[in-house]
């Protein structure tokens, strides 16, 4: 057991950091700041004082969905330093690799296990064709920002543009959504369409 002295103190090192598990294992399973507080005897004032203290990110999980997408490392890692928490971008060779690599049974049971993921994030941001954001829009129970990237059938990459979709993700990222972000996606149709410069 490490011991601190601070002043006319001890201090357990070990006490705190059980401590602090302790609060971030009950607020994750559901506690209020108030219940952890009494369950544990510290102030409530503290307990979100220490959440304050390792926020990341403050808000609603988000998703990313793109195929067919010609910049995908790019995509990926604007996604990733906006702060999106799942991520799943084909190119045109990578998703014609994913539909014929399995048989049909094992093929849906992939996609189901996809599909059944994203329902546990609260908006998917979906950078695919037309018909497809609105059957995904129906799976999903619309918690989808659809930013259509050509007409469908696509059959060769498209090449998303990264100021605006950095743009677009640090928006959705950051924001309450109050309902706006469901008419975005209409919005942001034309520069998905952008040629490559």
């Amino acid at each position: 057991m490490e011991f601190i002295r601070i002043g006319e103190k001890v201090v357990s090192r070990e006490r705190i950091s059980k401590l602090i598990g302790e609060i971030l294992h009950q607020r994750s399973r559901g506690a209020t700041q108030q219940e952890v507080a009494l369950n544990l005897g510290v102030e409530r004032s503290f307990v979100s004082r220490l959440e304050g203290l390792g926020e990341v990110r403050r808000g609603e999980r988000v998703a990313l969905v793109g195929f067919p997408i010609e910049n995908k490392e790019m995509v990926e890692e604007i996604a990733r330093v906006c702060g999106v928490d799942f991520i799943f971008l084909l190119s045109e060779e990578e998703r014609l690799n994913f539909v014929g690599r399995e048989n049909g049974t094992e093929l849906f049971n992939e996609v189901l296990q996809i599909l059944a993921k994203l329902r546990d994030y609260d908006l998917v941001v979906l950078l695919v064709s037309d018909k497809r954001i609105s059957v995904i829009e129906k799976i999903l129970d619309g918690r989808v920002l659809g930013i259509p990237i050509g007409r469908s059938p696509i059959r060769e990459d498209k090449y998303v543009d990264p100021d605006e979709l950095r743009s677009i993700l640090s928006t959705v990222v950051t924001e309450k959504r109050g309902g706006k972000w469901r008419e975005r996606g209409r919005k942001y149709k034309s520069w998905l369409l952008k040629k490559r410069p």
